[in-house]
């Protein structure tokens, strides 16, 4: 039987170069684009079957899976959540693979990428790749980590895609000499660091916002925005709708709060109202309605302090012949179940659904203090709620809340000083957010300037990378 001829080094450059017309982008002139087969091995994973207990018990080696890989966060991994035997591994397509080995998710989902930190195996879900001496473990992670996209663009299959093998021996990889390959994961490694510093920093900012937004509505609700005016009157002093019976008794007051403010209840000085669903089966009840009609779902990522509407309206006949009510203009609505505590004012008139404890104001009472005040105590009316099945707070409990209540004009100085505090508050939070998303985009920015040679890394007088791949395709 006739030797099958050798090929010539020309016939394995040619099968291992990708085409130029064919190579996604330009790199610099001693770089080379080539497919993955040439200069690493490919390797499949496989898992032992699972009924077969010597497979697994008191097994010392360890076996990945991409659920290992879903919150991962360092580069190299040394172990999953299981292990296997070497009985496991003879009797499955799993394979004993070497450090420095890369391992890609190639299903469920493409593109989580990790090293290998010592010898190791994987399940089906990987495609591994066990360099050859032309590239670096850390450039190739890197490079991966950067191509998702692309990666996720050569998988294929109905129920979940996936990348074959076959497919990875065709990945193109821009490949420098190997010493710009380390200068690159290198400086990558360095960079990322200094923003995963930065974010870091972020999430601290991000937190002191809640702990600033906490103290402003506290210091609101307890007189020290520096708005109050001793000399004015109390309403009790000033108003008939509150008596001194109304008065909650000092030993039964939150905190202490300035001589001119008063404790009342919101049963003394609101008209509470529940709210109402109109029966569903009935489209008289619903077609072509004209009354804005709002459930918790309206406002569970609604901003804004005022609502005009919900995702629907009900008719008049609607209104007439479910609980439902007709509430006026600047009536404060407070979710009183799933959850407790999403607040807004009513900025025309309109009707809520029976997870609402709704508030008509008094004159005693202005609608933003009171909407900023629910805002701020969502806790405390949480604790006020009762169920089994989820908690609500009752109609004779909203008459309990605890308010305190300053002059009318105090009111409404805290209620503007408090929207004014909080829009710079959020106006800062977006910009902080804003940057947090550049962030996240400079990450990708730097990986893709990396495989193009723009990191300021490369040395023009390094060998050609084509001179170290022509050893190892020799070597084949």
């Amino acid at each position: 039987m006739s030797k099958k001829k050798q090929k010539s080094i020309e016939e394995l450059l040619e099968e291992a170069l990708v085409p130029e017309e064919e190579q996604p982008y330009k790199v610099p002139e001693n770089w080379v684009w080539v497919k993955a087969e040439s200069i690493t091995e490919i390797v499949g994973g496989g898992t032992p079957k699972t009924t077969v207990k010597e497979y697994y018990e008191n097994g010392n080696i360890p076996w990945i899976t991409p659920a290992d890989l879903s919150d991962f966060k360092d580069i190299y991994i040394s172990r999953g959540q299981r292990n296997i035997t070497e009985e496991g591994l003879k009797n499955s397509s799993a394979k004993l693979l070497p450090e420095k080995t890369v391992l890609l998710s190639s299903r469920a989902p493409i593109g989580y990428v990790a090293i290998a930190a010592n010898p190791l195996s994987t399940n089906q879900g990987f495609k591994s790749f066990i360099p050859s001496k032309v590239i670096d473990s850390e450039y190739l992670y890197w490079y991966l980590k950067g191509s998702q996209k692309y990666l996720e663009s050569m998988g294929s299959g109905s129920t979940f895609k996936e990348i074959s093998a076959s497919k990875c021996k065709e990945i193109k990889i821009p490949l420098p000499h190997i010493n710009e390959q380390r200068r690159i994961a290198e400086k990558i490694e360095r960079l990322f660091a200094k923003i995963d510093e930065a974010k870091r920093l972020i999430e601290e900012v991000k937190e002191s916002f809640e702990l600033r937004r906490a103290a402003i509505l506290d210091k609101a609700f307890k007189g020290q925005l520096g708005t109050n005016d001793p000399d004015e009157k109390s309403m009790l002093e000033i108003s008939d709708v509150i008596t001194e019976k109304d008065l909650i008794p000092e030993e039964e007051q939150m905190y202490e709060v300035p001589e001119n403010w008063v404790w009342v209840k919101a049963g003394d000085i609101t008209d509470i109202v529940g709210g109402g669903t109109p029966k569903t089966t009935v489209k008289e009840y619903y077609e072509n309605g004209d009354i804005p009609w709002i459930t918790p779902a309206d406002l569970s990522d609604f901003e804004d302090i005022y609502i005009s509407r919900g995702q629907r309206n009900i008719t008049k006949e609607g209104l007439k012949n479910s609980s439902a009510k007709l509430l006026p203009e600047k009536t404060v609505l407070l979710s009183s179940r799933a959850p407790i505590g999403y607040v807004a004012i009513a900025a025309n008139p309109l009707s809520t659904n029976q997870g609402f404890k709704s508030f008509i104001p008094s004159n005693v009472i202005d609608s933003e203090y009171l909407y900023w005040y629910l805002k701020r105590s969502r806790k405390y009316l949480e604790s006020m709620g009762s169920g089994s099945t989820f908690k609500e707070i009752s109609a004779s409990r909203c008459k309990e809340i605890k308010i305190p209540l300053p002059p009318i004009n105090e009111q409404k100085r805290i209620a503007e000083k408090l929207s004014n505090l909080l829009s710079k508050l959020d106006n800062e939070k977006k910009l902080v957010l804003d940057f947090e998303e550049k962030l996240n985009s400079l990450k990708q920015s730097i990986l893709n300037k990396a495989f193009r040679g723009e990191l300021g890394t490369n040395d023009p007088t390094d060998e050609h990378a084509i001179e170290l791949l022509k050893e190892v395709l020799k070597s084949k």
